[in-house]
């Protein structure tokens, strides 16, 4: 494109110099012409016995023949024609096209001379000028065209030879794109090139990295699932078989007490024992129960599971004011997202009420039309966060693998100096895969 505009660029400079030159040529021709046969007319004027003007024209034109550039004609009295200039025969071969006339053909002047017994017809003519430009034109139009053609075949060449690394990096994209990610480039002798198959590379290891941490996820959540399972399983056995035992216990322990009652206080203390007995082992099941397996998450949802467990946090921390906040429409969540996000709040009440000497604990749950925005904020010592090593904190690791096997973000944010103490931030899209 840069060499056609190049190339119009210079055959519009070229017509333009070219119809000055033309139309300064023919002027200039056109004037010594007039000027020439003016001479001759004021001498057969002033010399009457050389025979009439238009005579004497007649002989000077014959003996003139051709004049470049100009057209004569000779008529008499009567308008009968008695000269015609010949036509041009300069570069008669030559036939220009009819747009390159049209562009470079100057004005066409006309001059006219009355005589005695006749008239003078002087006509501007520049055929032999256009044929002899178009002549010059035309062998540059081949130059510039053959010039053209072989820079073109040039870069296509150099280019083609250049971009050949190219076709290495468009079938390692494919090979990628189709999941094939050990797809490595070699190293190329350009420098770009060379930049372009490493930023490649990296690429493919960090997708592949990606991709085996994606797997570990779905194998997290795999496992935290089939946890959940067998805790729910253990927290049925325990209500069923165990609460059953406990139960027939205090049961007896009823009855010995009644009957036994003003009749054998040895039996009856004993037997009062065994039913404080029972009652301490059924309420501790229950803990135990609630800490496996919530059973309000089935019945009334997660809203009211979370206020239960806050309930049972704050009866068993008096001197902690726990405290939770619930905003947004809450629709149904699904089994997955109501227990994995139970779980995050429970351990982390649990990290704030064992490590943060917290006062005063706020749970605050919203849900958003993009998902749920959940935070856990106490006021206790805070953390100092670039010196924790949150891997060897398995309360953090268990509560980002879980947000991250469901796509969600996981932040911890805490001030120095004890200032205002420790935020978990977990921010859970509501995706098919976390509804299900």
């Amino acid at each position: 494109m840069l060499s056609l505009a190049f190339l119009l660029a210079a055959g519009v400079v070229l017509v333009r110099d070219t119809k000055d030159s033309i139309r300064e040529r023919v002027e200039a021709a056109t004037r010594v012409t007039v000027q020439l046969l003016d001479t001759v007319i004021v001498s057969s004027a002033m010399n009457p016995s050389l025979g009439p003007t238009h005579y004497v024209l007649q002989d000077f034109l014959k003996s003139l023949g051709y004049v470049r550039s100009s057209r004569i004609e000779l008529y008499d009295y009567f308008n009968a024609p008695l000269y015609m200039s010949p036509q041009s025969t300069f570069k008669s071969e030559v036939d220009p096209p009819a747009w390159f006339v049209k562009l470079v053909a100057p004005k066409v002047e006309v001059v006219t001379r009355r005589i005695r017994y006749g008239s003078l017809i002087i006509t501007s003519s520049a055929e032999g000028s256009i044929r002899e430009a178009w002549s010059g034109f035309h062998q540059l139009i081949l130059i510039g065209v053959g010039f053209f053609v072989l820079l073109n075949l040039l870069v296509y060449v150099l280019l083609s030879h250049a971009l050949r690394p190219v076709q290495h990096i468009l079938r390692a994209i494919n090979q990628i794109e189709q999941g094939d990610l050990t797809t490595r480039l070699p190293s190329f002798s350009l420098p770009e090139f060379d930049r372009i198959g490493s930023s490649l590379n990296q690429m493919a290891v960090s997708l592949d990295a990606e991709r085996q941490l994606e797997e570990n996820r779905q194998l997290t959540q795999l496992i935290q699932a089939h946890i959940e399972d067998e805790r729910r399983s253990l927290a049925r056995e325990l209500h069923d078989e165990l609460g059953q035992y406990v139960t027939a216990i205090k049961t007896f322990a009823v009855a010995i007490v009644n009957k036994s009652r003003d009749k054998a206080p040895d039996i009856e203390s004993s037997a009062q024992t065994i039913v404080a007995a029972a009652n301490h082992i059924y309420d501790g099941m229950h803990n135990i129960i609630r800490q496996l397996r919530p059973a309000a998450m089935d019945n009334m949802g997660l809203v009211e599971t979370l206020r239960d467990m806050v309930a049972g946090y704050q009866s068993q921390h008096p001197d902690i004011a726990i405290q939770l906040q619930v905003s947004g429409q809450f629709r149904p969540l699904g089994e997955n997202l109501n227990i994995n996000v139970y779980r995050i709040v429970q351990e982390g009440v649990n990290n704030a009420i064992k490590h943060a000497q917290a006062k005063s604990i706020t749970v605050a749950l919203q849900a958003q039309t993009e998902g749920l925005l959940l935070q856990i904020t106490d006021d206790g010592v805070g953390m100092q966060m670039c010196s924790v090593d949150q891997s060897q904190h398995f309360g953090l690791l268990g509560m980002r693998e879980r947000v991250q096997a469901l796509h969600g973000q996981f932040k911890v944010m805490s001030l120095e100096e004890r200032v205002n103490g420790t935020t978990l931030e977990v921010r859970l899209p509501l995706i098919p895969s976390s509804i299900e």
